[in-house]
């Protein structure tokens, strides 16, 4: 399917169900909401629908009420991911990202499927496909498909500050994944009339104490700092969730103040779950985090963000990342 095709596709109403990745971080939200209330106002019926619970900063964003959270609204989601005739994914590169949801849209061989994600390698799983992961987000990669569709004057402010929403999260605001023709698709953008000042006090500074209260602890009492191969980890255990009632999103954003240190080119923030233990990696320069996961974390990304998980203990995730920094040592010397 080409673009073009897909307009004329839905030049009747269709029903459509929008999805992105588990643990919807602020391009899967912003890119969601985008969509959805484009497609809204042509007529559609539409529904959009998270794996898991976002963090509750994003509150605040337009039609957020509208979201539905399959952990939650299982049966009802079952429902009209069977029901559909185009189902619209975001944000993700296969279809384990988003856990049993892939599994209905798997079976789903009758809905036609469309793609848009930043991430490396995506699998076949569409019938359109918008990949590129020189992209800054899928956000951005949202607002040139708006556009190739001929929809751009369709843009309101609350699709605006959706999309930018996505794009300052998934850039640091701006601090890195940006290129020259970023700038241009922001400027249009904060033409639509957003307040950009306001805009990043409700992204960055509206964290709860709690929040600071974490960052303190894994600063003072959790981080690591190996010189030798320029790398920063910080972990925390089950316990250290227990003691500052840690839940989804509290954590977002904290393995990237290890960047900060002046020698770190390598950050790691581990987490012991119930089943699991995460590990999120950032990374400075040229060094690969994106390999780096999936090479010995069945995880991946991008090359300076990525994510993997493993089973076992926190203390043997932590062993075993420390025992292949050695491995490392040359690319994260000249990175």
């Amino acid at each position: 399917m080409e673009i073009q095709e897909l307009v004329y596709y839905l030049e009747v109403p269709r029903d459509i169900v929008i999805v992105s990745h588990r643990n919807p971080d602020g391009d899967a939200v912003g890119s969601t909401l985008a969509i959805g209330r484009l497609l809204r106002k042509a007529g559609h019926t539409v529904h959009m629908i998270l794996p898991s619970e976002f963090p509750p900063f994003f509150n605040w964003m337009p039609d957020i009420d509208r979201v539905w959270i399959y952990d939650i609204r299982t049966e009802e989601s079952v429902k009209v991911l069977k029901e559909a005739d185009l189902i619209w994914m975001l944000d993700f590169n296969s279809l384990d990202r988003i856990d049993k949801m892939g599994e209905e849209i798997h079976h789903r061989v009758d809905a036609k499927k469309v793609l848009i994600d930043h991430h490396l390698d995506p699998e076949p799983i569409a019938d359109l496909m918008v990949s590129e992961v020189q992209a800054s987000s899928t956000s951005e990669l949202v607002y040139d498909f708006i556009q190739d569709a001929g929809w751009g004057n369709q843009i309101d402010l609350e699709m605006a500050t959706s999309l930018m929403t996505g794009i300052l999260t998934d850039t640091g605001s701006f601090k890195y994944n940006t290129r020259p023709v970023l700038f241009h698709k922001v400027a249009n953008l904060l033409g639509l009339g957003i307040d950009l000042n306001e805009l990043q006090i409700k992204i960055f500074n509206t964290l709860p104490v709690k929040f600071l209260r974490i960052l303190g602890y894994c600063l003072h009492k959790r981080m690591d700092i190996i010189d030798e191969y320029h790398t920063g980890i910080i972990s925390l255990s089950k316990e250290d969730f227990e003691r500052f009632d840690i839940q989804r999103g509290d954590t977002e954003g904290i393995v990237n103040y290890l960047l900060m240190i002046q020698e770190v080119k390598f950050a790691i923030l581990i987490t012991e779950q119930p089943t699991i233990v995460k590990l999120s990696f950032r990374s400075k320069g040229e060094f690969s985090v994106q390999e780096f996961a999936r090479d010995n974390f069945k995880g991946g990304g991008h090359k300076n963000a990525a994510g993997g998980a493993t089973y076992g203990t926190l203390s043997k995730t932590v062993k075993k990342v420390k025992s292949l920094l050695p491995l490392y040592e040359k690319s994260l010397k000249s990175a």
